[in-house]
């Protein structure tokens, strides 16, 4: 199977999206489709060994759309065809459709204004008499109408005429086929009563036209249509950002020379020197200069980052002060910008399960509308005629069909879903948060649990000198850390990076060793300035002291420093409470949220951490391969649960939980396992995951209802259903003006979410 994605030419509403799904969902090895009106993209899984990409294309066009492919084989390059190259493409295509969309509204929208004042004014003259009549005599009127109709009509209006070729070549209806069918309706009508006298005077019906209303429901439906586009393409502001990051060029060694080349021409092993103030092209390690880079566009952090020879770099980030070389690890679609910026724009893509009831809706949407537009011409017609006699209720029966078919835009219906996805996953990516698709921000929205893993996730991992213990008043604190880190300067055991670490930090100089040896399992030996120092793990019968079980129920690790083989004291390490963990438990307590600490941690030492957070739940001493279990017992409770680690051994939880949230410090498979990946590993992002994930579903609840009500209430009135009772009609000019009105709302409503503090 392989899975493509492709940018849709030609769709316009949800209707179009439901046309390329329905017809495409039909075609024989095709297994999957997923097809989204905001972004404007349409993924496909289909069998490439029974139905090629160009057969894809050819089925699709002929009901008027193109697929245009969006696929890089090459990870090693950014060529014109990758994702971030293609995504420039396309907003400069974006933008030249803007620009097109854009000439006709500066035509048609000053004309369909100035006819509507005219209808107003004509239609006010006729009840209140302090309004004078039209100056110009309505025959002359008629026909400058007429003149304006038909070149909006067939010329502005073309993709509407469009729109009813296709449904009558394939069957497939849009809104273009509803504008369509309803302002040509309107014309032809209209034509044929100003051009034949002789069919009205047949009839018996008043010489009354509709070329205003063709000429203003084009000019304002072609003005919803550009406010539509503009706002979508805000929508996408979050891409354009991270897509502004990339470095266009690098400067690398090669051949002993130093040249400068585009950045897709980096490969991995290139030697690339950066300048102060420019932006490293890809990822790497330095292996030679010392710097200080601005990475707050991957962590978040404002202040700079001081690097030195051995430390790795991210593309993207700027290079503050110093020169220096690296070696570069990872080019291309490889980097982790680019892995970024694909894992947005997936997202954006994707959809949540809330879109289905709207996705199926749009489906028979169209048809439906037809039916209601030819049964009201037709009961006005027919019942009409009895009332109003048939010149009058066939005024009304062409009054409702337009309405009918303009009012009921599927636009909203089908953007209310995909524009709040696409701004909320933008949104997350500017603070850090990378949300896999549609389905894990909706799902993060219910979650009333969180279960946190300990080591990496609410602490640093990393070990830290915590305690000093001297057992005589020989020694002092100083000196048995001077010692035992001298003894251990040559080991690369954790446990000894973090007690030379610390003595580092105390700036205490270290003493040279002779004799060292090291015990695996044990500890080290040397010999400092004569004396004989040994740093090991404390003896069954040392267990027993009192100083020793506190540390090692507090979860710490013991090690004991003898000196001539004389115990002179202790030193006890922790791996430190990452400096947010209290404030991240805070913030998901206050939202109502249930926080459990998993561990495989002793009980005592698993309780101690947890209550130095404010966790006041905890499950200890769970072996690894037990940790999705666990998971399975609180949702087999009814909760709805967010899994956060960093390990392999926490991917199958995170895999089993309702979602799991990832720290980006953590390993690959910890990171593909997670629906939400969280940059730098701050957790305190776990509660701005769960605000934005509650306020992109508030957003998509508000759109869906506005997308509803303007057409529960829209089609009635359009359709005269209350006139009878009370007289109300919606002329089909204000139902342009609804229509146009709708898709807009929801946009803007969308557009709310960037607003949105976290």
């Amino acid at each position: 199977m392989t899975t493509r994605t492709y940018t849709v030419k030609g769709m316009h509403c949800a209707s179009c999206a439901a046309i390329i799904t329905k017809k495409l969902s039909k075609v024989e090895g095709i297994k999957e489709v997923n097809v989204n009106l905001a972004t404007e993209k349409a993924k496909l899984e289909f069998d490439n060994s029974a139905l090629s990409a160009e057969a894809v294309n050819d089925v699709i066009s002929k009901y008027g759309y193109t697929f245009a492919a969006e696929q890089t084989e090459d990870k090693e390059s950014l060529h014109p065809d990758s994702s971030i190259s293609n995504a420039l493409l396309l907003k400069e295509e974006k933008q030249q459709e803007l620009q097109e969309q854009l000439a006709k509204v500066q035509f048609a929208l000053p004309v369909a204004l100035l006819v509507f004042i005219l209808m107003m004014w004509d239609t006010g003259s006729r009840f209140f008499t302090f309004i004078p009549n039209l100056p110009i005599p309505m025959e002359l009127l008629n026909i400058i109408s007429m003149v304006i109709s038909t070149y909006m009509v067939f010329r502005i209006g073309a993709p509407f005429l469009h729109g009813i070729a296709m449904y009558l070549k394939s069957g497939a209806a849009s809104m273009d086929t509803l504008i369509g069918i309803g302002t040509l309706t309107a014309y032809v009508y209209s034509a044929v009563v100003t051009l034949i006298p002789s069919v009205r005077e047949l009839l018996n019906i008043p010489d009354y036209t509709y070329f205003d209303v063709t000429i203003v429901v084009i000019g304002f439906v072609l003005l919803g249509k550009y406010l539509e586009s503009r706002s979508k393409m805000k929508t996408g502001e979050a891409i354009e950002k991270l897509i502004g990051l990339q470095a266009k060029s690098a400067l690398v060694i090669r051949d002993g020379k130093e040249i400068e080349i585009a950045v897709e021409q980096v490969r991995t092993g290139d030697a690339v020197i950066v300048k102060p103030g420019e932006k490293l092209p890809v990822d790497g390690i330095i292996t030679e200069g010392y710097s200080s880079i601005d990475e707050s566009m991957v962590t978040g952090e404002s202040i700079p980052a001081d690097k030195k020879p051995g430390d790795q770099v991210i593309g993207g980030t700027i290079n503050k002060q110093g020169s220096f070389t690296f070696t570069a690890s990872n080019v291309g679609s490889n980097t982790l910008l680019a892995r970024i910026i694909m894992m947005v724009e997936d997202a954006q893509g994707s959809k949540a399960p809330i879109q289905n009831f709207a996705d199926k809706i749009a489906g028979v949407f169209v048809p439906v509308v037809l039916i209601l537009a030819l049964a009201t011409f037709i009961i006005w017609l027919t019942a009409g005629s009895f009332f109003l006699g048939f010149s009058g209720a066939l005024s009304f029966a062409i009054s409702g069909l337009i309405g009918i078919l303009v009012i009921a835009c599927p636009c909203a219906l089908g953007l209310a879903t995909p524009t709040a996805i696409i701004v909320g996953i933008g949104k997350g990516a500017e603070y850090g948060i990378l949300i896999r698709n549609a389905e894990s921000l909706e799902k993060l929205s219910s979650i009333d649990t969180v279960v946190f893993d300990k080591t990496g996730t609410l602490t640093t991992g990393t070990p830290q000198v915590s305690d000093i213990m001297a057992f005589n008043k020989e020694s002092s604190k100083t000196s048995l850390l001077q010692l035992a880190a001298s003894a251990e300067s040559r080991s690369e055991h954790p446990l000894a990076v973090a007690i030379v670490n610390a003595a580092k930090k105390q700036k205490l100089s270290l003493s040279s060793i002779t004799a060292f040896e090291a015990f695996e399992g044990v500890g080290v030996s040397a010999v400092v300035d004569t004396i004989t120092v040994r740093v090991r793990k404390p003896l069954e019968a040392e267990k027993t002291l009192p100083e020793v079980k506190r540390l090692q129920m507090e979860g710490k690790s013991v090690v004991i420093i003898e000196k001539n083989e004389v115990c002179t004291g202790l030193i006890a390490l922790s791996d430190t409470v990452k400096e947010d963990a209290k404030k991240a438990v805070e913030a998901l307590h206050d939202k109502g949220v249930n926080v459990i600490m998993l561990t495989g941690d002793n009980h005592a030492a698993a309780t101690f951490m947890a209550e130095r957070v404010g966790i006041d739940e905890v499950i200890s001493e769970v072996l690894p391969q037990e940790k999705a279990n666990k998971i399975k017992e609180l949702q087999a409770k009814g909760r709805k649960v967010a899994m956060a680690g960093d390990g392999i051994n926490d991917a199958p939880a995170l895999a089993q939980a309702d979602v799991g949230i990832a720290m980006a410090t953590g390993t690959d498979v910890a990171i593909e396992s997670a629906g939400i990946t969280l940059l730098k590993g701050d957790i305190s992002k776990v509660a701005q995951a769960i605000t934005l994930s509650r306020a992109t579903m508030r957003v998509i609840r508000q759109n869906l209802f506005w997308a509803f009500i303007y057409n529960v209430i829209g089609i009635p009135l359009a359709a005269g259903a209350l006139y009878p009772f009370w007289g109300i009609f919606l002329n089909p000019v204000f139902s342009g003006l609804a229509m146009a009105g709708s898709s807009v709302s929801v946009v803007s409503n969308s557009l709310r979410l960037k607003t949105k503090r976290l």
